[in-house]
């Protein structure tokens, strides 16, 4: 843990910080969704610890309390966790080895990959993951058993909006990306990909439906050199008069 915070700077501390707390938010959502569907209290709590992957947990506890068999609910969470195959070929090198490889691949998610990426050199990686998964494996059962027990007492935890916390943070660390202007348009493209897809496609693909505007951030990236190597005629200078006494 010392090295964690001696190798990342003050800026991606508060950033997984932000993170790790929305995630405990969303935790006490989870929570009280899972006693209000009729689950013990302990239930989000120890698939929390155990299973540690949001969206699957959130996708179990919904299909189970609509009716649904606990096969069709598990193979529902596999399948939304396939997503983690390529998460592994990305930070191979992150993770470690022996039985700190074992347990960097259960704090594999979303958020601990992104931050990972995010950073300069091998060091940096391997801190931002560490400390974004252990923020979130204590965050994530300490959110769910808050939301266990204030289940038990609101009856309608979804009129406490506490859904749009987790989106309301990452909009906030995403801001500042946006200056760029590549990055923006492909950003706006993406969006408006899975607006459109949101009329058609069921819920979860439309955002994957946004990954179809990557290739133009590639594109306007590509012109920029370009352009910015072009001379432009308007800016060049006259020939001095030494100059045009020397060509005379």
């Amino acid at each position: 843990m010392r090295s964690i915070w001696r190798t990342l700077d003050r800026g991606p501390l508060r950033d997984i910080a932000l993170v790790c707390l929305a995630v405990g938010v969303i935790g006490v959502s989870y929570g009280a969704a899972s006693v209000t569907a009729g689950f013990a209290w302990w239930f989000p709590v120890l698939m929390g610890a155990l299973v540690l992957a949001a969206s699957s947990e959130f996708l179990f506890v919904g299909i189970i309390a609509a009716g649904g068999s606990p096969i069709a609910a598990l193979l529902a969470a596999l399948l939304v966790n396939a997503r983690h195959l390529p998460f592994g070929l990305a930070v191979p090198d992150v993770l470690g080895r022996g039985w700190r490889r074992l347990l960097g691949t259960h704090l594999m998610n979303d958020e601990t990959v992104v931050f990972a990426l995010a950073q300069d050199g091998l060091p940096r990686k391997r801190a931002a993951y560490w400390a974004c998964g252990l923020g979130i494996l204590v965050c994530w059962p300490i959110g769910a058993a808050l939301g266990a027990l204030l289940g038990s007492v609101v009856e309608d935890t979804g009129a406490l909006g506490l859904d749009a916390m987790f989106p309301a943070v990452i909009v906030a660390l995403v801001l500042p990306a946006l200056k760029e202007r590549a990055l923006r348009r492909t950003a706006l493209t993406g969006c408006a990909l899975a607006l459109a897809a949101v009329t058609f496609l069921p819920a979860g693909l439309p955002v994957l439906a946004a990954l179809a505007a990557l290739p133009l951030f590639v594109l306007i990236s590509k012109r920029r050199p370009e352009s910015a190597d072009t001379p432009d005629p308007s800016h060049c200078s006259e020939p001095s008069e030494s100059s045009k006494g020397a060509v005379r």
